[in-house]
């Protein structure tokens, strides 16, 4: 029992490594193959690519949970609306048709 569970941490390491260096790899020859045309900026390393793809992660992922529901990163807001009966959900529709109309 104990040797199943070193193979499967080793497969699941070993598929890990092979998505960073996949993901970093792209990521470099893309900055190097269009940005440094378009833009003329210097060429980056595989290592200043991964750098990117965890800066960016940090920025604009997170480290939260992947999936976020039905409704994108306001799921957690699903299980409120489904609970609302009817006049509340009115009620709210016509308060945020009054926030988003635009001011005369």
């Amino acid at each position: 029992m104990k040797r199943h569970w070193i193979k499967k941490a080793f497969f699941i390491t070993l598929i890990a490594v092979a998505v960073i260096v996949v993901f970093g790899g792209a990521v470099m020859l893309l900055w190097n193959g269009v940005l440094t045309d378009v833009l003329h900026i210097g060429m980056i390393s595989f290592w200043q690519a991964i750098g990117l793809l965890l800066l960016s992660k940090i920025l604009f992922g997170g480290f939260g949970p992947g999936y976020r529901g039905h409704f994108g990163p306001w799921g957690h807001n699903r299980h409120h609306w489904m609970h609302m009966s009817e006049e509340e959900r009115t009620k709210f529709r016509e308060e945020w048709k009054k926030r988003c109309q635009p001011s005369q």
